[in-house]
């Protein structure tokens, strides 16, 4: 009796084996972060608009997008002179 339990443990020992996975899966590599991407966080669109504002970070603060300064406008053009061709 002992020699059929240990057979028949011994048996579906060997069949849980042959079903067992052991190939792992391959992943693709992530692919290269594209221009001005900053690796590790996510967009954030706060006001709806389709527009990004800013990022998490991957703790979870928000960092929104701070703009350069505008550049001033350039100066008026100069009066016309009172000489020079006329109607």
């Amino acid at each position: 009796m002992k020699g059929a339990t240990f057979a028949a443990v011994l048996l579906g020992a060997s069949v849980l084996t042959a079903c067992a996975n052991t190939r792992e899966d391959v992943v693709a590599p992530a692919p290269p972060a594209g221009p001005g991407a900053l690796v590790g966080t996510v967009a954030a669109d706060r006001d709806g608009d389709g527009i990004v504002d800013g990022y998490y970070t991957a703790d979870g603060i928000y960092v929104a997008f701070q703009a350069p300064p505008c550049p001033t406008p350039p100066p008026p053009p100069p009066p016309p002179t009172p000489r020079g061709e006329r109607g």
